[in-house]
């Protein structure tokens, strides 16, 4: 008696940080149902296109590749072979009936709370297939908020080593509702993680071999799970709790609200050392006018005085950000107003956008759009500006002795690649045996997107 061959599964992300949290959580839920890991399409029995909607190319990327993964199932069958097809994340959760419309050859639609059905879906789908009920346009579609917490319901993570570096999702969805943004209606209302469960997790990928962890949420910063006994409030109650855990070198959180930053939170910059001196905090304009139509219920005054109590607690934070350009309605004038608050505040890193309408979301029906060109040239000038301040910030670091965390191999033989306190990529020459090691290093090189290091022990 022969053992039946194993099934594969491959897992593309696009977008966020969670979204990769959301694969490692998906992985694991297939590999308890016997699908292990395939490294390429060709070589899967089950793709699953795990999408982004913040951005409309984000989502016209889904479909030009579920295009090519048509193609890539005729070709499979002509062998002999099948291929389900899956469509996860927040697409799969906005635009689920016309993913089914645009490309019915599609299997399975799952949202981002439902991932802990996926491999019930996924058998499904491949019974219709096997029994040949299965016809295009009838795919599982599974886009419904359950009652039910999806993280008491995901498979653990097995895997027996991880990298030094992972995320923890501790929260997740949106209560904020601005103008511009898809996320409330593709991932719901706020909800945060118990802390006992967030401790736990952590732990054990402590005891996999990780050294540092990056909390996530829509939100992370408005975390309010139910907190373990003698716990402090809020996040920074839980970060200190986090730095209890022996092993755990580094903690970073993403992405914050400004509105959300509380006393506590500031505090723990300063008086937990192994919270990382990093902070992204996006301000999206600089314009209150512009903020107002956003709905961001925060002004630029607000945010400078934010930004300026958080460095006088911790001078030495890297600040970085989340621009848009070209909002519905912007002037020269508030565009203005958006560069000078980057040029009074400066930042270390900053991730900037033109706007791009997304349905459902109030802004998208404006009329008063600005002209493609113009945003354009707004954003060419805002990028222009971050650019020269990051690589001003990675010159400051020249000379300067830190700790790096190594956490893979580089691209040349003998060179290892780290990551500094304020997230620069940094390249030295190390042995193989000091990945997932602290390094203390002195900074000989900077780039504008990376440091360039010399082991001193």
């Amino acid at each position: 008696m022969t053992d039946q061959p194993t099934k594969k599964a491959f897992i593309k992300s696009y977008g966020c940080q969670m979204n990769v949290y959301d694969a490692e959580r998906m992985a694991a839920q297939l590999a308890a149902d016997g699908y292990a890991p395939a490294e390429t399409a060709e070589e899967a029995d089950l793709v699953v296109l795990n999408t982004c909607h913040i951005r409309e190319k984000a989502a016209e990327k889904v479909y030009s590749e579920l295009g090519r993964l048509k193609n890539l199932r005729t070709e499979k069958r002509a062998g002999g072979k099948d291929l389900i097809l899956a469509v996860a994340g927040c697409v799969a959760q906005a635009e689920g009936a016309e993913i089914v419309r645009r490309q019915p050859a599609v299997d399975v639609v799952v949202g981002p709370q439902a991932y802990h059905r996926l491999p019930a879906m996924v058998a499904r789908a491949a019974q219709k297939r096997g029994t040949g009920r299965r016809t295009n346009g009838t795919a599982e579609v599974d886009t419904d908020f359950p009652e039910e917490d999806k993280f008491d319901h995901l498979a653990p993570d097995t895997q027996a080593r991880r990298a030094p570096a992972a995320f923890l999702t501790v929260q997740e969805g949106c209560d904020k509702f601005c103008a511009f943004c898809v996320v409330p209606y593709t991932r719901g209302a706020e909800v945060s993680r118990p802390a006992a469960r967030i401790l736990s997790e952590a732990r054990a990928l402590v005891a996999r071999g990780v050294r540092e962890i990056t909390l996530l949420g829509q939100n992370v910063n408005a975390w309010h799970g139910r907190p373990v006994e003698g716990m402090g409030a809020g996040l920074g109650g839980l970060i200190r709790e986090l730095a209890r855990i022996e092993g755990l070198a580094r903690i970073r959180y993403t992405t914050s609200h400004p509105n959300d930053m509380d006393a506590g939170l500031i505090a723990a910059h300063a008086e937990v050392a192994e919270l990382m001196p990093y902070l992204h905090l996006p301000v999206q304009a600089g314009s209150d006018r512009i903020l107002k139509a956003m709905n961001r219920k925060h002004t630029a005054a607000s945010y400078r005085a934010l930004i300026g109590r958080i460095r006088a607690t911790k001078p030495d934070l890297a600040l970085s950000g989340d621009f848009i350009v070209g909002f519905p309605g912007e002037s020269a004038e508030d565009f203005e107003e958006t560069l000078g608050l980057v040029e009074d505040l400066g930042y270390a890193q900053a991730y900037s956008f033109k706007y791009s309408p997304r349905p459902g979301t109030p802004a998208a029906d404006s009329l008063d759009q600005v002209p493609e060109v113009e945003k354009t040239a707004r954003l060419t000038r805002l990028q222009s500006l971050l650019n020269a301040q990051q690589i001003a910030f990675n010159r400051s670091k020249l000379g300067t002795e830190m700790e790096v965390l190594i956490e893979k191999p580089g691209r040349r033989a003998g060179q290892m690649v780290g990551r500094s306190p304020w997230l620069q990529s940094v390249h030295l020459e190390a042995p193989a045996e000091s990945l997932g090691t602290m390094a203390r290093v002195v900074i000989t090189g900077a780039g504008p997107n990376s440091l360039e290091a010399r082991l001193i022990a």
